[in-house]
């Protein structure tokens, strides 16, 4: 497995977070837009070319899981970070509101079938994390997968989250490198955004006016987040909680911390064995 880079913005191996103390906002000393721009795009180039050599070596592979509140910014974390990206090489998967198919089986079936091939990098725009966020602020949502929350409902989540910490380290164990993002957002920025949604004509088709009803749920979805990260932050499948007030530092920390991952795994083109190498001569006069 591969080790974990080290960043501010991971989150302890020990069980104990407090999003609270989380910030949401850039440290006071990160760069300004323009110098992040530039470093994004320099992150950018470097993606480009460790991910050709993950491609080719084709042993390995990397997953990237987001999850946020609306309006935090996963899609264009997404679309900027990967943008360079060969698509051969990489598959984003966005996941909805289950269908009947994935409500019949068990709730890791959907995304365990998408996890990446050997060689691709693998984008989860939300997750099976959704089974214990959304569907722990709203446990009448267990009625379509047949289920019902126990008595012990403490008991209940915790067996799902252990679940989830031993799917992620079996995940690991062959040959797949788990990152997973929490892009931050305080309750004041979001506002912002979904005002800004309502007042610009070409982002109202972003706007759900459920989304009102969820962020009404604040404190229930961050008492759900910060049980979530706190249970499954495991060194093979560590989360970052990435400040997401200000896009472009939070994009920049993304793609380092994917970047540094990438550089960590090393993948390599792969070489000729000896016998092919010595016929290379033969080749090129076969051609000319």
């Amino acid at each position: 497995m591969t080790q974990p880079v080290q960043s501010p913005f991971r989150v302890s191996f020990d069980g104990a977070l407090s999003l609270a103390h989380c910030h949401t906002t850039p440290p006071p000393d990160a760069p300004g837009s323009k110098a992040l721009k530039r470093e994004l795009a320099a992150h950018v180039d470097s993606l480009e070319d460790l991910q050709r050599r993950l491609y080719a070596e084709g042993t390995r592979s990397l997953l990237c899981i987001f999850q946020a509140m609306d309006a935090a910014g996963k899609d264009s974390t997404i679309r900027a970070v990967f943008t360079g990206v060969n698509p051969a090489g990489c598959h984003v998967t966005s996941f909805k509101r289950p269908s009947s198919e994935e409500l019949a089986h068990d709730f890791l079936w959907r995304t365990h079938r998408a996890l990446p091939a050997r060689g691709h990098i693998g984008v989860h725009n939300r997750s099976h994390y959704e089974e214990v966020l959304v569907v722990r602020v709203h446990p009448e949502l267990l009625r379509h997968q047949g289920l019902a929350l126990p008595d012990d409902a403490q008991g209940f989540w915790d067996q799902r989250l252990a679940s989830i910490r031993e799917h992620e380290r079996h995940v690991a164990a062959n040959g797949t490198t788990v990152l997973k993002f929490f892009l931050h957002v305080s309750l004041d920025e979001q506002r912002r955004r979904f005002l800004d949604r309502l007042d610009t004509p070409r982002k109202r088709w972003k706007f759900n006016p459920g989304d009102l009803d969820e962020r009404a749920l604040w404190p229930d979805y961050q008492a759900a987040y910060q049980h979530a990260l706190a249970a499954t932050s495991r060194p093979w499948a560590p989360w970052f909680v990435i400040p997401a007030d200000h896009k472009p530092f939070m994009r920049c920390a993304v793609a380092d911390i994917i970047r540094r991952t990438l550089v960590a795994m090393d993948p390599r083109y792969p070489s000729l064995d000896p016998q092919d190498t010595a016929r290379l001569g033969e080749w090129r006069a076969a051609l000319a």
